[in-house]
């Protein structure tokens, strides 16, 4: 059955690409309760379910991204809005910070071509992501190496928000990665930090800008 809701799901969302299989289990229970609730004529119920769970197939989707990226490009790993471009706590690091809103693709890409070193998960608070607190809220770091080089880094951060409290990391430590190759996902509303070397990298986007992972060239290797 839930084969035939993907086939039927995708077909209808081919245009935001296929769908991650949680959202077809979302969108199935949905139907599922929504069917119940007309059985009832408990209409408007029912339409509040299926369009929660149309939702929730638009959120879990998976666009298809083919981009390919010259030797020196760093791929932006998420979709969003780019809050903030500055050294924080490492003098030697310039941090990117990107806010994923619920309307976002909130799956999470890898920045470059190389392998993954270790994986940090820490507890926190569950602040809005689009706060400039929110580096305290619950987050993942996935250290990511070019070429499996230490001296040029690309971490990718996956940060909690107030709604997003499931963090789901894809990859595993000492892994090999491709540039845009998916690293995890962060659930409904979300920052994504990027740490570089400060010296060693030309960031090229600006705040405010509005980013696609996978897609937008995020800097430039020196």
């Amino acid at each position: 059955m839930l084969e035939d809701i993907n086939r039927t799901l995708s077909k209808c969302l081919s245009w935001v690409g296929t769908v991650l299989p949680l959202g077809i289990k979302f969108f199935a229970v949905a139907v599922a309760a929504a069917a119940i609730l007309l059985f009832f004529d408990l209409r408007t119920l029912g339409v509040l379910c299926l369009l929660a769970g149309c939702f929730c197939a638009y959120f879990f989707r998976d666009p298809k991204r083919e981009t390919v990226f010259a030797d020196d490009e760093i791929a932006c790993p998420a979709d969003g809005t780019v809050l903030s471009i500055k050294t924080e706590d490492d003098p030697n690091s310039v941090v990117i910070r990107i806010f994923l809103s619920i309307f976002d693709v909130h799956i999470q890409r890898s920045t470059v071509n190389g392998r993954t070193g270790e994986i940090f998960y820490n507890k926190g608070t569950f602040l809005f992501a689009n706060n400039p607190a929110a580096d305290k809220n619950e987050r993942n770091l996935i250290q990511l190496f070019r070429n499996g080089n230490p001296a040029q880094f690309a971490h990718v951060e996956q940060i909690t928000g107030a709604i997003a409290r499931r963090i789901e990391c894809w990859v595993k430590p000492q892994q090999d990665i491709k540039i845009g190759g998916h690293l995890g996902l962060v659930r409904f509303g979300s920052q994504v930090a990027v740490y570089l070397p400060k010296n060693a990298v030309r960031v090229l986007v600006k705040e405010g800008q509005k980013v696609q992972g996978g897609i937008t060239v995020l800097g430039l290797w020196k």
